[in-house]
């Protein structure tokens, strides 16, 4: 029997639970002995120019062992794009958390009295923190460029896109600007060699890129450079490559002659690490009072932040536009603007949530004008299981799915019926209760880059085996998904299998870990390279067993190689060949970039409660079909699914970074920056469905960000639902009391006019 589909407890979990990961402040090197530690002075107003620092003070201080600006700095410009962000703040500041100097001192805890004695002598320029306002170009952030607008993308739309529709609504939907809060924050430690090699530990989800990005800086060759990843608390895509800071730390251990470690606050974290999302969409969506859809239309506004990063973002918001839906035409176009608030990178979906946001808003808001189930204008829409591989008017071509059967699946197994019978009750009886049902259909791409990954396999002596990937975990659970793989295909026992990543000095190539690309990518190369081992085994075994290599066969339930059909003779062990071949030859190292990009789908229904007299909103249901072909291990799989639909329903709900008109974050800490617990999110009904792909040998499709996709939407479409019948329309998300409450009363206030 396989292992492969089985439940199997992550392999990870026992030491993540009894001694602990080891993370960057866990870290015990020898070659750290010695580190001083480091913070960043920071910048407390959103716009201003720089006219002196004084850091005279700060550096007479009670441990402090240097204190360095701009000015100091002699490394190559930041990352390209129309702005780069300088290391430092380099004469004007441009957010709340722009680093402006850096500081050393021999213990950690003498860092904060040192920041404050660093003086910064700040002149304030207007600011602009809102995208509307940001367009209009009257505060220009980067007077070089002339403009606020950096990128924009498509937006060529025809005047007659909606002419023969009987109905057309327009809406602009906030996405709102979200904190990825990783449970591990930022931190790095770094030391130089007497060889004049930098070895980096690095919080990170791509220890390759970070090396690019750091060697690129210093003005390095790349062998110079040495990025080792440790345990990661979280990344959810902000932690992916190397951000400034880690730059600046690596030429700050070399310029002091100390190695030098930082790990931020957590108020750092919300202020200074890269937010997500921060989309204002405007959907226009037309089609016929029977719920056909003809034409829909997405402009989309992208927040880049006060230097932009990611402005594939918004592109790739444009290319998922459809969603699920085939829609006889479809416009979509960008333009991205930067504002005076932490810079944007990619969060958990990666501009595919937002697409999802936006046509799963459009479609109920077009079903509410109609006065058709939103379901059935779905079902309506929805591309057939016959059209695949299909192509959308946006140019992604779609592998496989059937979207009609998924959210069958899911209404079926929620009760729909019954439960909008149970709402019409509730509303016929006056409960101040509001029941509230909100769905989505969602589809997105996983391994979007397209650029394959490495994978190294090792048969040692003693019939162990060691697997090296460029792919690098950060809580997925690879090491027991790739265990699981070599242990099916070369019959090994996974306790003597060890997954190796995120040193460049081990693994030298890789991609990383991104997009849900882990599994498909990843996975690929280390299954391809097992099965480079077995072949060249099977050589070595035919010498043994004095056999043909065609007669032989691995017994993968012992793991060893035999003669086809003479079980009873005996055979020759991976140990006993590996012991033959000597010290890594029995081994293999491969690039995989035969695979393409897959597109999960799936569809969520979401039940809440309204507390029409407070505005509460209580999550009690979330049924969940998440299709991403065939499951490895249901453990891990499970376990993506949890936490992206708790994640996809706290933006729904709660989660907001928010800033006021000066470009101050008001939400920068956890008493203002809210999420749920446990306490209040219900037990998630996962219903399963299996749609493989011919786009990898595995036949898998990524599941780290599905989930994510699917639930917001469709918690904010029930929190609107179960309003509908006081005539609320929309609510931007987060859907807080005070949002519910203030709808409420919009909404009563209408009503009274118009009678």
């Amino acid at each position: 029997m396989s292992i492969v589909g089985t439940r199997v407890v992550r392999v990870e979990d026992d030491k993540l639970i009894t001694t602990g990961g080891t993370y960057i402040d866990d870290l015990r090197e020898d070659a750290l002995t010695g580190a001083v530690h480091a913070t960043f002075v920071r910048s407390p107003i959103a716009h201003a120019t720089v006219t002196s620092i004084d850091t005279s003070e700060a550096e007479a201080a009670p441990g402090v062992v240097a204190v360095y600006t701009a000015a100091d700095l002699d490394l190559a410009p930041g990352k390209a794009g129309p702005v780069a962000q300088p290391w430092l703040a380099d004469g004007v500041v441009r957010y709340v958390g722009e680093p402006v100097a850096v500081i050393l001192a021999e213990h950690r805890y003498q860092l904060a009295d040192a920041a404050e004695l660093v003086d910064v002598d700040y002149e304030p320029l207007d600011a602009v923190a809102d995208v509307d306002a940001a367009a209009t170009d009257e505060v220009v952030l980067h007077p070089d460029l002339g403009t606020n607008v950096v990128q924009t993308h498509g937006g060529e739309f025809a005047e007659d896109t909606f002419a023969d529709c009987e109905v057309v609504v327009t809406r602009t939907i906030d996405n709102q600007r979200v904190a990825p809060a990783p449970l591990e924050a930022r931190g790095a430690a770094c030391a130089w060699g007497d060889d004049g090699r930098v070895t980096l530990w690095l919080s990170t989800q791509n220890a390759h890129l970070a090396r690019s990005a750091v060697a690129k800086g210093l003005g390095l060759d790349a062998a110079r450079v040495r990025i080792v990843t440790p345990d990661v608390g979280g990344g959810f895509g902000a932690k992916i490559g190397a951000d400034p800071e880690a730059v600046v730390l690596a030429w700050a251990a070399r310029r002091s002659g100390r190695p030098v470690r930082w790990s931020e606050t957590r108020y750092e974290n919300l202020t200074a690490m890269t937010h997500g999302r921060a989309q204002r969409n405007t959907v226009t969506i037309g089609g016929r009072r029977d719920g056909t859809v003809l034409a829909f239309r997405l402009e989309v506004v992208q927040d880049a932040g006060a230097y932009p990063r990611t402005l594939y973002l918004p592109t790739l918001t444009e290319m998922m536009a459809p969603g699920v839906y085939r829609f006889q035409r479809v416009e979509a176009g960008s333009r991205a603007v930067v504002t005076n608030t932490t810079p944007i990178g990619a969060y958990r979906g990666a501009g595919r949530p937002e697409a999802t946001a936006a046509v799963e808003r459009a479609i109920d808001l077009f079903a509410a004008e109609i006065g058709v189930d939103p379901a059935e204008v779905r079902r309506k829409n929805l591309i057939p299981a016959d059209a695949f591989p299909y192509t959308t008017p946006t140019g992604a071509t779609y592998d496989t799915g059937d979207y009609a059967a998924a959210l069958d699946k899911v209404l079926d197994a929620a009760g729909y019926a019954e439960l909008r019978e149970e709402q019409a009750r509730r509303r016929a009886a006056g409960d101040p209760v509001a029941l509230g049902l909100g769905m989505s259909a969602y589809v997105e791409i996983t391994g979007g880059d397209g650029r394959g990954d490495s994978g190294r396999v090792v048969i040692h002596r003693d019939g162990s085996v060691t697997a090296y990937t460029g792919v690098s975990p950060h809580g997925q659970g690879i090491h027991t998904t790739f265990a699981m793989l070599l242990s099916d295909r070369l019959g090994v026992p996974m306790e003597k299998i060890t997954v190796r990543h995120g040193d460049t000095d081990e693994v030298p190539k890789g991609v990383g870990t991104m997009g849900s690309r882990s599994l498909q990518f990843g996975g690929t190369a280390v299954r391809k390279a097992a099965d480079a081992v077995i072949e060249k085994a099977r050589e070595w075994a035919a010498d043994e067993l004095e056999a043909a290599p065609d007669d032989l066969e691995l017994d993968t339930a012992t793991g060893a190689w035999r003669v086809r059909g003479a079980a009873s003779a005996g055979g020759v062990s991976w140990a006993e060949l590996a012991a033959r071949a000597g010290d890594g030859e029995l081994s293999a190292d491969v690039w995989a970039d035969e695979v393409s990009p897959t597109f999960p789908f799936g569809a969520h229904l979401a039940v809440v409660e309204v507390d029409t007299l407070t505005g509460k909103v209580a999550l009690r249901r979330i049924v969940a079909v998440d299709d991403a072909g065939p499951v490895l291990n249901p453990v891990t799989f499970t376990g993506q699914r949890h936490g992206g639909l708790a994640q996809g329903a706290a933006q729904a709900l709660l989660e907001v970074m928010h800033y006021d008109a000066d470009g101050n974050p008001t939400t920068a800490t956890f008493a203002d920056y809210s999420f749920p617990t446990a306490a209040e999110l219900p037990d998630f009904e996962l219903v399963e469905m299996v749609t493989p792909t011919d786009r990898n040998p595995l036949g898998v499709k990524g599941i780290g960000e599905s989930a994510t996709i699917g639930s917001t939407p469709a918690v904010h479409n029930a929190v609107v639902d179960a309003l509908a019948h006081f005539g609320v329309t929309h609510i931007d998300m987060p859907t807080t009391p005070l949002r519910v409450w203030e709808a409420l009363q919009e909404a009563t206030t209408r009503v009274r006019k118009a009678d």
